[in-house]
Formats: structure tokens, sequence, C-alpha cells
């Protein structure tokens, strides 16, 4: 059953999706050879936490840290570690915040340094493939819409969708009902409604979709070792169009 949000619950969950903006953010701007991961999530960790919120990711079902960062061929859930960055490289970063008992949880992915046109049109395409999905999160919209604006985005620029793992609603929990594939036929599924509130989050290969779990339990990477990006805004529906709250105060996306 989808959980339909009031007013001031969508209001609490901008507070907390602000909280992860502002991390993506400052994470994005410490990106750079020589880092980290487990630096890029001590600084995520301590950031949430001086928010008054609680990194919504660390103990997940046992998952061991405040982020996840995926790096090249690592699709998403990639665990932070001693591992640096090294120029050339794509992570993708997944953050999540909870405040006042409201989840908040977005991604992006970012180039280290100097990047290849090609990584860099895969980041540009699912960004863009993203705000496609954002624009059909309107009241009376089917929910495989949102689903069918990332496949037919994507897969009309030559890439491929992950298909294993998906979007879902947000709410007091992280994953709540409904699923939110990145395909889908289009005009089907359930009518959105004012209320709902979807974190939707286009995974997206430059090879096939077929992906692996590592033996750590969380790590997903593409069965081919081609590259993946990844992006995710939480988002509301409401009568005004789709609400991003996620966004930065001022609106920016931080795509």
């Amino acid at each position: 059953m989808v959980i339909r949000k009031s007013r001031s619950e969508i209001e609490r969950m901008r507070r907390s999706g602000l909280i992860v903006a502002e991390t993506l953010r400052d994470l994005r701007r410490m990106v750079e050879p020589g880092i980290t991961t487990r630096d890029l999530d001590a600084y995520a960790e301590k950031k949430i936490r001086s928010a008054g919120a609680y990194p919504t990711f660390k103990g997940y079902r046992g998952f061991p840290a405040s982020i996840c960062a995926s790096i090249n061929d690592e699709v998403v859930h990639g665990i932070p570690s001693e591992r640096k960055l090294r120029e050339g490289d794509i992570i993708k970063l997944d953050c999540g915040a909870t405040l006042e008992g409201y989840v908040g949880d977005a991604a992006i992915s970012v180039g280290v340094g100097e990047i290849s046109p090609e990584l860099e049109r895969l980041m540009q395409i699912t960004r863009e493939s993203l705000l496609q999905a954002v624009e059909k999160m309107v009241p009376g919209n089917r929910l495989y819409d949102v689903s069918y604006a990332v496949q037919e985005y994507v897969e009309g620029r030559g890439y491929a969708v992950v298909r294993e793992f998906c979007g879902h609603g947000i709410g007091q929990r992280m994953h709540e009902d409904p699923q939110v594939p990145n395909y889908g036929r289009p005009g089907t599924g359930p009518r959105l409604k004012e209320g709902w509130v979807l974190a939707v989050e286009p995974m997206v290969n430059a090879g096939t979709h077929e992906v692996d779990v590592l033996a750590d339990g969380w790590t997903v990477k593409t069965r081919d070792g081609k590259a993946s990006s990844h992006f995710e805004h939480t988002i509301a529906v409401t009568e005004d169009g789709p609400q991003v709250l996620t966004a930065l105060e001022d609106g920016t996306l931080h795509l």
C-alpha cells in the first residue's frame, strides 16, 4: 500500500532532503584524486549528525557506513574503504538522512579530475533521464509513465538501464511501496496521487543491463566490467507539480 503524505509531512521530508542535498554538494567538492571513500563517508556522517539528523544508511540491514560509494563499474551499494580515488574515475555517491522521523535519499555521480568524454556523456544521459522522469510525476499519470521516461531516454541513446534494482516509495521508512523500476510500459501501473513521495534513481550502464552482487553482499557491479552511472532524487507528487525534496535551498538540483 502506498502511504500518502500530508503537506506537513512533505515539509518535514523537505528538511531531511535538504540535509542530503547539502551533504552531496560538499562531497562533490571534496572529490579529487587521492581522497579515500572512507574520508568521504566520515565527512558525510559528521555533516548529517551536526544537522541534528542521523545517517539512514548506517546499520540499515547491516550496512556498515553512512554513504554508498561506488567506483567505475560498481553500480550501487559500494562500501567506503581506504581505496583512493584516481584521476579519470567516476564515483557514485548515495546518501540518506533521517530527521524528525522522515527520510531524504539522493545520489549523484562525479568525475574524478579529468574524465573521458565517454564517461561525461554517460553521466549526462543518466542525469537527463532523471529529469525526464520528474516531469512525469503529476497526479493522474501512471507509475510506469515515470519508469518508461527513464528507459526511453536511456535506451534511445545507446545505454542500458539496470533492471535488478530500482527506486522506491519513501517516507518514515527508506523503502516503502511502490517499487519504481527504470523500465516499464507507459500508461500502466497505479495512478500517481497527490501526497505520493518517490525516490527515483536511474542506474545506467555503458554496456549491458546485467549486474552481479559481490561477495561482500552489497556492492553491485556490471557483469561486463563497463562503467555505470547513478543519479537519484526524492520527489513529492503535488497538485502544483513535482516537488524535488532533495534539491538545494535555492532549488538547484545539484546534479
